[in-house]
This record gives structure tokens, C-alpha cells and sequence, in this order.
């Protein structure tokens, strides 16, 4: 994380109320707020990490015990009932990990429909990007090298890897993600900037050249 004390405290309770005793970890990218001061006072183990998401996504899964491995974004909101979710899924050993669908915090209809046709794409394809939580079986991780740490589609390289390894199960309950990058950049605009760098990136254009096009909105 960095810099997220408005949503960070709002997280951390809907992990500790879904998954009551889990181990929750939080890393820090350098924040400069009270970020992990407010993750401490809930009870989160606190590291630190260099910026850039995978990097602090990989240093929380070294320090991490569990069987499975759920990454949750610092604006993201999981159900109450995320972990019972995971648990059952992972029932079936043909599973390796997976994603939840997704809903923005906004709730007029055009951003509704937002959430569902990312959520639809993401079944289709059988992929997955880090505002789903995704989740994921430990053994697979570290087959795996756990995240790419590369500027930027950390987690579309890491769906696309993880595809490779089994089933990856698309749950039907929602988190529910921050739409600051849609409400500050325009909703439209917003969707056809991640589109076409999801598509660079796939077509094989650096993670480095497409972070300078990409810009932190915190």
C-alpha cells in the first residue's frame, strides 16, 4: 500500500469480519500518512517494502503461513463471507487459486454496469486482475516465483501464469473496489486507457514504457 489511510481501516475490518483470527499482513510501499499506524491499531502484521505492487505483494506472501494466499488491494472490500468462499472452492484440488467479481463504489447504473461486464470478461477469460482478490493455493505460488515484479500488469502476467497451472474459479460474490482512477480520469476514458495497456502489455510492450503513461491518482 501507499498512502491509504482513508481505505485502509475500512479493509482491514471486512478481512478481520469475514476471516475472524487470520493472519493478515500489510505491506508499505513508503507511505507518508498514518496508513500503518491505522493497520496496526487492527491488528496486521506491518512490513516494509520498495514501491510497486508485486514487489509488496511477494514480500507479504514470504512472511505469510497459511495454505492459501488471498492479496487484497488497500481500496478494496471483501463479503463477509470471502474466506468460507475461497475454502470451498479450494475443495477441489483442480483448483489452483481464483478471483471474485467485482463491483466499483459508485451506484449509479453506468457503473454498475461497469462492475459486470469486468466481472463478465473475467469469467469468460478465465482471468483476473488485482482488484478481484485473488487468491491462490501456496504450493502453486511458489512454483510459480510468486509475482513479476515489473512496473505495471503484475497481476494480468500473473493470471495469465496462473491459467497455466489448473482451474481458476471465478466466485460469484462481489468486493467492492475504490472508482477513484474512473471519478478523477472519466469513466470512459478510464476503460479505454486500461484497455489499451493491457493490450500493449500482451502484445509485448515493456511494463516500464506503459508506467509512464500510467499515473499514480494518489
Amino acid at each position: 500500500m501507499l498512502n491509504e489511510e482513508r481505505a485502509i481501516g475500512t479493509t482491514l475490518d471486512a478481512i478481520r469480519a469475514g476471516a475472524p483470527g487470520a493472519e493478515t499482513i500489510v505491506v508499505d510501499g513508503g507511505s507518508t500518512d498514518r496508513s500503518i499506524e491505522i493497520a496496526s491499531a487492527r491488528g496486521a502484521q506491518t512490513l516494509t517494502a520498495g514501491r510497486g505492487r508485486a514487489r509488496q505483494m511477494n514480500a507479504g506472501a514470504a512472511a505469510a503461513h497459511g495454505d492459501a494466499l488471498v492479496f487484497v488491494h488497500a481500496d478494496t472490500v471483501v463479503p463477509a463471507t470471502f474466506a468460507s468462499d475461497i475454502a470451498s472452492v479450494l475443495e477441489d484440488p483442480n483448483v489452483v487459486g481464483g478471483r471474485f467479481d467485482i463491483e466499483l463504489d459508485e451506484s449509479s447504473l453506468a457503473w454498475r454496469l461497469l462492475g459486470k461486464l469486468i466481472s463478465l470478461r473475467s469469467r469468460m477469460m478465465r482471468s483476473a486482475t488485482g482488484d478481484q482478490a485473488i487468491f491462490v493455493r501456496r504450493e502453486v505460488f511458489a512454483a510459480m516465483g510468486g509475482f513479476t515484479e515489473i512496473d505495471l500488469c503484475e497481476d494480468v502476467d500473473f493470471a495469465r501464469r496462473l491459467k497455466r497451472r489448473g482451474r481458476i474459479a471465478c466466485l460469484r460474490s462481489r468486493v467492492v473496489t475504490s472508482a477513484r482512477r474512473w471519478r478523477q480520469n472519466g469513466l470512459l476514458r478510464t476503460v479505454l486507457e486500461m484497455w489499451l495497456i493491457k493490450s500493449l502489455f500482451l502484445a509485448g510492450v515493456s511494463p516500464a514504457r506503459l508506467s509512464r503513461y500510467y499515473a499514480d491518482i494518489r
